[in-house]
């Protein structure tokens, strides 16, 4: 499991649907782009609303989600599909694409605070050093 991990299209996603009766039905789905989605397969279209509810959470989060009796869904793990689906490597070239932008604004706030001097004193960069 990769807890850091969000909901996206390349991700396997373990969840439990809650309804009304407060019964739980635990599944596994890979969210895949729409035109490859299956729910007999458990792949889940990204465009779907469930995955939609989900987009951008991370595991432990709990979505109320309202659908016939289903009143909401907890997310218990976000994993890299193991599926060799197409979307694959656009998933990792989007990963090293958001770890370089996280870095990128890390080394611009470091910056700023390094050279930042005003009337009302010098900004502290303490504590930047340690942004992941």
């Amino acid at each position: 499991m990769d807890d850091e991990l969000g909901v996206r299209v390349g991700r396997r996603v373990r969840i439990e649907l809650v309804n009304d009766g407060g019964e739980v039905e635990e599944m596994a789905l890979d969210i895949v782009p729409d035109e490859q989605a299956d729910f007999a397969s458990n792949l889940l279209g990204a465009g779907t609303a469930l995955a939609r509810a989900l987009a951008g959470r991370k595991a432990g989060a709990t979505i109320e989600y309202r659908q016939g009796d289903i009143c909401r869904v907890k997310l218990l793990a976000v994993e890299r599909s193991p599926k060799d689906l197409e979307h694959d490597a656009a998933s990792r070239r989007q990963d090293v694409l958001d770890k370089a932008l996280r870095a990128a604004d890390r080394t611009n706030a470091l910056n700023y605070a390094s050279s930042f001097s005003s009337k009302w004193g010098d900004y502290d960069p303490e504590g930047i050093e340690d942004w992941e």
